[in-house]
């Protein structure tokens, strides 16, 4: 499996290519397969949990960003964690802390979920970074630092309505850059 292959493939698949989606599930099925019969234990389990990591990849495929690691990481993290959240939802009804299997949930987000907002995160960053300089550090400084709109005006020295119709500019621009 070429990792460059795969990445075009997935790419594709954002696209809504469901060629690109056949022949991804051709080249990496066998592996998620292992990944979701490791966790799960039970072969209906892990082909359940399989097809809902495949259901995820094509509707997450956008959301994936090519930035030099393995593309297989990302499809096994899927895999991995779609598994364990059905084990955990076989498990839910479990009440005793004291027994085997019993596990804490992390509040935090899943490491699939971290993925996606770290990459998301990522595509935003690079879309502030083509706005003017002074139009994205106002973006920043309303959006991110909590600076009030008449705070942002006397710092660049422009009037109120003039640093709202910056903002209001820089997210449509910002929307439109993250729609691509």
């Amino acid at each position: 499996m070429d990792r460059q292959e795969i990445e075009n493939l997935i790419a594709r698949v954002a696209l809504k290519d469901r060629a690109a989606f056949d022949q991804l599930y051709d080249r990496v099925s066998a592996k998620l397969f292992g990944v979701c019969l490791r966790v799960l234990n039970k072969r209906a389990a892990a082909e359940d949990a399989m097809q809902d990591s495949f259901v995820k990849i094509w509707n997450n495929a956008d959301k994936y960003n090519a930035n030099g690691l393995s593309p297989m990481t990302w499809l096994i993290t899927i895999a991995r964690n779609t598994s364990i959240d059905r084990l955990r939802a076989r498990k839910k009804g479990h009440q005793d802390v004291n027994a085997p299997g019993f596990e804490l949930v992390s509040p935090g987000p899943t490491p699939e979920q971290y993925a996606v907002a770290s990459s998301e995160a990522s595509r935003l960053s690079g879309c502030l970074d083509t706005l003017e300089e002074d139009r994205g550090k106002a973006i920043r400084g309303a959006y991110l630092d909590g600076e009030t709109y008449s705070d942002l005006a006397e710092r660049f020295g422009v009037p109120l309505n003039t640093m709202r119709t910056w903002l209001r500019r820089g997210l449509i621009a910002l929307r439109e850059c993250m729609s691509q």
